[in-house]
């Protein structure tokens, strides 16, 4: 895509803006049975320089050619050029966009940058054909980097892929953008040599010129590393690509190296040193391949459960052996912590194999006084001392965390009684939905439950409460309401009274054996301490009577308290129970014959 210099390189104050570099670091790292090849091209008609020529092309191609056994894993766009950048380009018809970009600079006024883009769907799409990069355009921009032959532009496809027949290797890809002259330095961590048979590295490199080779020397670990003819030891980077022998790939390189004696078993690391007394380049993209067999463990914590009023957890986690390149031994420990503190152990049951997992569970004792709230800290790997007794290709990937809330028990709500009335004194029905009316909640957020124990596992819970019949006088029952993420818990009594008596309004005392005498229902053999007066309605005492001796209409008191029958008329009655739950019952009853 053709785009147009724009880059501001002073501020308005004056000062100058010069572009940073970014250093090459671990991007991605392969474990297997795996190796890479790079294709790529450039776009430069011929080397550049102040006599070159100062056109650019904007399209150009190369050509893929794996073997029939060999299966791409993974496939790395990289393109670059002069001036601040084009990151819209195609691929075989196929828009690519950067995901990631970089920058350098000389001074100034000469900027350049670089690009990264996955293409392992395209690569997997096509496999083995002819690729064209189009739409890398500076023409409008390539004129001021002429006259300095900096005049620039590439690109290169790394392709990793598995072949059954190769040893077990350890693939990693460094990338970034760091240049000389005059002298650079790169370190390369995370490297795992248990074998250094057929070891091998890789460069992605721009703007190299093979016409220049003034002190230009590469070495690893302090030794020189060359590949002649294509690369000889004072001119590295020349415009060549080691894979295919073509030397024609104008200011960029694609090469590899054989470095079998030049690293060690053992070896955690590699230092790589680029000097050069004129030649300006630009590594961009370095791959090591190493042979390796070794597991890598990691594990994830998959779930757990916590109970109420408990400090036991139960802890579901897969340990998993991916990345890979030998199986992870039975027995290896694991280790679990809160706070750096050390809480409890496990460890794998079985070996397990390349890209393989095992799933288990463990029961975690936390002491009384623990937070509720914890970040419960899992380790692979670990005896407990946060050490390790397996070696493995990445010993900082072992560790896993969740964060948990124990499920500590609510405290306790009394709630007001419910009252309930039986003839007998013991038993009534309830709707135990009155006892939390004041409550705001959904009916199938809350349970009723007989005791404290059954409310906590939630089990045995009353089915009916709304027509509950309590098992005794005095019964508390006690409320389970949802609420998350733990729950609230209620309790109320049942207090069953003896039912207040029904008095009736009238009564007939004439000895036919039909509402003869004044019958108060649920009084007598129950209120057995009762106290009746009758008056009449001149407010005269004419009657007493107790549990033994009801009223018939006759008078007991006063000067005509001989037995008679009181006449025809409304006779006021105070009816006292002697029960300290109900207040003396005052009223008229209608005598009539």
């Amino acid at each position: 895509m053709k785009i147009f210099r724009n880059i501001v390189l002073t501020f308005l104050l004056g000062l100058s803006y010069t572009l940073s570099a970014q250093d090459i670091s671990l991007f991605q790292q392969f474990n297997g049975r795996y190796d890479y090849t790079a294709i790529g091209n450039t776009m430069n008609n011929s080397e550049n320089g102040s006599a070159g020529s100062c056109t650019i092309q904007t399209e150009s191609s190369a050509n893929l050619n794996l073997d029939s056994g060999q299966n791409i894993i993974a496939a790395y766009l990289y393109w670059a050029g002069s001036d601040t950048g084009d990151f819209d380009v195609t691929l075989n018809g196929i828009d690519v966009t950067a995901e990631r970009t970089f920058s350098d600079a000389l001074g100034s006024e000469r900027v350049f940058f670089a690009a990264f883009a996955d293409v392992t769907a395209i690569i997997l799409d096509q496999g083995n054909a002819t690729y064209t990069l189009s739409n890398l355009d500076l023409t409008d921009i390539i004129e001021p980097y002429c006259p300095t032959g900096t005049n620039f532009a590439g690109w290169a496809i790394t392709i990793i892929y598995e072949d059954v027949s190769l040893p077990l290797n350890q693939v990693n890809v460094y990338d970034g953008l760091q240049s000389v002259p005059d002298f650079l330095t790169i370190t390369l961590n995370d490297l795992n040599v248990l074998d250094n048979d057929n070891a091998k590295i890789g460069f992605i490199a721009w703007e190299g010129d093979s016409s220049l080779a003034v002190n230009e020397q590469l070495t690893i670990n302090g030794n020189v590393i060359s590949n002649f003819p294509l690369n000889p030891a004072n001119n590295a980077f020349n415009g060549t690509n080691s894979f295919t022998g073509d030397a024609d790939l104008y200011n960029m390189d694609i090469d590899v190296y054989d470095i079998q004696n030049l690293i060690n078993i053992g070896d955690s690391s590699a230092t790589i040193s680029l000097t050069s007394g004129q030649d300006f380049v630009m590594i961009n993209n370095i791959i090591t391949v190493l042979n390796s067999q070794l597991p890598d463990a990691t594990i994830e914590i998959d779930n757990f459960t916590v109970n109420c009023d408990n400090n036991n957890i139960e802890l579901f986690y897969t340990v998993r052996n991916l990345n890979s390149t030998d199986i992870l031994p039975a027995n290896t420990p694991i280790a679990f912590y809160i706070d750096g503190v050390f809480i409890g152990a496990s460890a794998t049951l079985n070996a397990i194999a390349i890209n393989g997992s095992e799933s288990n569970s463990v029961i975690l004792n936390l002491e009384e006084d623990t937070n509720p709230n914890i970040s419960l800290v899992a380790i692979v790997d670990d005896v407990g001392t946060m050490d390790g007794i397996v070696t493995e290709i990445n010993e900082n990937n072992n560790s896993t965390f969740a964060n948990i809330e124990l499920l500590v028990i609510p405290e306790i709500i009394t709630l007001p009684e419910l009252l309930g009335c039986n003839e007998g004194f013991e038993i009534s029905t309830y709707n135990l939905f009155n006892a939390v009316e004041t409550l705001d909640y959904n009916e199938e957020d809350i349970t009723f439950y007989e005791s404290l124990d059954d409310l906590e596992t939630e089990l045995n819970s009353i089915l009916i409460p709304s027509g509950y019949t309590n098992t005794f006088n005095l019964e508390t029952i006690y409320v389970r309401l949802a609420s998350p993420p733990c729950y609230e818990i209620f309790q109320f009594n049942l207090i069953t009274e003896n039912c207040p008596p029904e008095i009736p309004q009238g009564f007939s005392p004439n000895n036919d054996t039909l509402n003869d005498w004044f019958n108060i229902q649920g009084l007598y053999d129950i209120f057995i301490e009762h106290d009746l007066q009758i008056y009449n309605r001149y407010g005269v005492l004419i009657f007493e009577g107790n549990n033994s001796k009801p009223w018939y209409g006759n008078i007991n008191r006063g000067i005509n308290g001989n037995g008679n029958r009181v006449p025809v008329g409304t006779y006021y009655y105070i009816l006292n129970l002697n029960d300290s739950n109900y207040e003396p019952f005052v009223g008229w009853v209608y005598v009539n014959y």
